[in-house]
This record gives C-alpha cells, sequence and structure tokens, in this order.
C-alpha cells in the first residue's frame, strides 16, 4: 500500500480495519483504555494483541507512563520471577551487584502487557495473584515488600476456560485478571475490505 492509502484505512490506534468487528474492537478500546482495571486480550496469534494493549495505555490518562511487555512464555519460572519481581544484591548465583528492579517496578503507574499469560507456570501464578490481591511485590532475596501501582494487561492465544478446566490455569487469578475481557477476530473472520487492506 501507498503510505496515503494506510493512512486512510488506519482508522484509530494505528490499526488497519475497517470491517464491522474491527469498529467493535475500537469501541471496546474506547469505553475502558480510560478505566484502570485489568484486562485480558484473547486472539490466535497474529490478531493484533499487542497493539490493542498499547492502544488502552496510549489512550488512557496514564499514557505518559512506562508500557512494559514480558512474553510469560519464553522464560523459565526463575527467569520470569526475576524479570518480573527483580532482585536485591547477592541473591542468587550471576545475580548483577547491586540488585535489579523488575518489571513491576518499572512498570509503576503505567502498564505490564503480561503476554502468553496462558504459559505462565502455576508456581508464577500463585506469585502473581498475590501481587493482585495485595498490590505489593517482593524482590528476590529482599525482605521487604515494594507498593506498585500497575495496570495489568494479560494476552493469550488460548482459551483460558479450557485451561481453567485442565488445572492448567488458576481459576481465582482468571477472575482477578478478567474484568475487561476483549476477544480479537482472526483476519478471515474480518472480511474482504480487511484482507485486501493488510495484503
Amino acid at each position: 500500500l501507498l503510505r496515503s492509502q494506510i493512512k486512510d484505512e488506519r482508522l484509530r490506534y494505528g490499526m488497519i480495519g475497517k470491517s464491522e468487528a474491527m469498529q467493535a474492537i475500537y469501541k471496546v478500546i474506547d469505553k475502558v483504555s480510560d478505566i484502570r482495571c485489568n484486562v485480558i486480550i484473547e486472539g490466535e496469534s497474529g490478531t493484533g494483541k499487542e497493539l490493542v494493549a498499547r492502544a488502552l495505555h496510549n489512550a488512557s490518562p496514564n499514557a505518559d507512563k512506562p508500557f512494559i511487555v514480558i512474553d510469560c512464555g519464553a522464560l523459565s519460572d526463575t527467569l520470569l520471577e526475576s524479570e518480573l519481581f527483580g532482585y536485591v544484591d547477592g541473591a542468587f548465583t550471576g545475580a548483577s551487584r547491586g540488585g535489579r528492579p523488575g518489571k513491576f517496578e518499572l512498570a509503576n503507574e503505567g502498564t505490564i502487557l503480561l503476554d502468553e499469560i496462558g504459559d505462565m507456570p502455576h508456581d508464577m501464578q500463585v506469585k502473581l495473584l498475590r501481587v493482585l490481591q495485595t498490590g505489593e511485590i517482593q524482590r528476590i532475596g529482599a525482605r521487604r515488600t515494594v507498593r506498585t501501582d500497575t495496570r495489568i494487561i494479560a494476552a493469550t492465544h488460548v482459551d483460558l476456560d479450557k485451561m481453567i478446566e485442565l488445572n492448567r490455569f488458576r481459576k481465582d487469578l482468571f477472575y482477578r485478571l478478567n474484568i475487561i475481557q476483549i476477544t480479537l477476530p482472526p483476519l478471515r473472520q474480518r472480511g474482504a475490505e480487511d484482507i485486501k487492506a493488510l495484503t
């Protein structure tokens, strides 16, 4: 597409699409972007989950605060914990001198996108649930906790209801995260107009 054509097709939030399905997504973003609550975004790979998460953040009153993404399925239990919560000096072999803040601290007052939350190990689900319950995080090896005011957006390509049935995802965590749920349609359900604009 020519640059001018892309500009015409890009209705809002940096996303291309004029189909009814995408208009419905834009309306949801309009309604909930300024509501500081947790959100789950579901959709097949490639449907634009991160784009929607960024749109929710950029249209919020906290748009000037950090937006941080972490892929929950790409890291082991130990690495994911240190990435999310950080650690203090000497917490484990190989720890950086002076320690390091985690993504929750870095995203304070902003938004953290937990991508592929359905792949998060069970032990980490328990620790994330505690953060949601208390609003506090604890660095690995630390004695004190730190308050965090971070909006959580969780994205997944899997059906979390089925994951709950299989005991692979905690129901209580799901309810804490699922204040607002957005389901993104695959391109095949968006009609010829959107397919043409994107090809």
